[in-house]
């Protein structure tokens, strides 16, 4: 028992190490003197020292107010949609008949299994007439179209977990559908709405292929990372980079403490 808590911990280290070590690269570049960046033939692992000029020179140096403030409007936005829509549409859903709720569920991701530019090319011309073209309102839109799928999955789960003698007893006290629905099951589904939530915001905020063909005049974060990685800007690529992972942590850190386990497969809080 005891060796195979040791194995179970050394995964969970290794594990760990795997997928920080990405992150550990990032902010190694971004805040390394760019002497021990540039000028070494094979990528340091440990840091040669520190500084923040890199940061400051990119921030000075480029716009970064105005995709950072469209990314973050567009991310909010397509995860407030996601629920908006996601709760009724689960809610339906999961008191449908197993198989019909499984087959309608499994034929929202049709649209996930196309490319995004076959998506994102007719819908921008529609947009341009519908003067959502490079807008956030429109952006937000198209994302909703790969994000809606995936939330409305998360939370049919959530509300399938409930035991229906809750909504049952609910009803015969008098509440009615929606008053049931928002006041009773939506906090008893919270672990299942932040998963939601947080999956929705995560997969706007880095979102690239809708972003640079809907969105090129005023680009978010992320197209703007791009552009300056093809002309070469790699310190700036790295800073930008940076200020685009500090709100993922900031988020998930606020948000992981809704996220139980337990929950999220099937139990409910005592």
């Amino acid at each position: 028992m005891k060796l195979r808590r040791v194995g179970l911990y050394a995964s969970v280290g290794l594990l760990s190490v795997i997928l920080l070590y990405p992150l550990y690269i990032l902010f190694l570049v971004a805040f390394e003197p760019p002497r021990y960046t540039l000028d070494s033939l094979f990528p340091r692992q440990l840091p040669g020292g520190f500084t923040l000029t890199n940061l400051l020179t990119a921030l000075g140096s480029f716009d970064l107010i105005d995709p950072l403030v469209k990314s973050l409007e567009v991310a909010l936005l397509v995860a407030a949609l996601a629920l908006a829509l996601g709760i009724p549409a689960a809610y339906g859903l999961s008191r449908l008949p197993p198989v019909l709720s499984y087959g309608i569920t499994t034929t929202l991701f049709v649209v996930n299994m196309m490319p995004a530019i076959t998506i994102a090319v007719p819908i921008s011309a529609e947009f341009i007439s519908l003067g959502l073209y490079d807008s956030v309102p429109g952006l937000a839109l198209l994302q909703e179209l790969v994000v809606l799928p995936l939330a409305t999955f998360i939370l049919v789960g959530a509300f399938q977990a409930i035991p229906r003698e809750i909504e049952w007893q609910a009803r015969v006290d008098g509440a009615g559908l929606l008053r049931t629905v928002y006041r009773t099951l939506v906090p008893l589904a919270r672990s299942g709405i932040v998963a939601a939530f947080l999956l929705s915001w995560m997969f706007s905020w880095d979102e690239f292929t809708f972003a640079v063909i809907l969105s090129p005049l005023k680009p978010t974060l992320p197209v703007v990372i791009y552009q300056n990685l093809t002309r070469g800007n790699l310190l700036a690529t790295t800073a930008f980079a940076i200020v685009m992972t500090v709100p993922v942590i900031v988020v998930t850190v606020l948000l992981q403490r809704h996220l139980k386990g337990e929950e999220l497969a099937g139990g409910l809080r005592g």
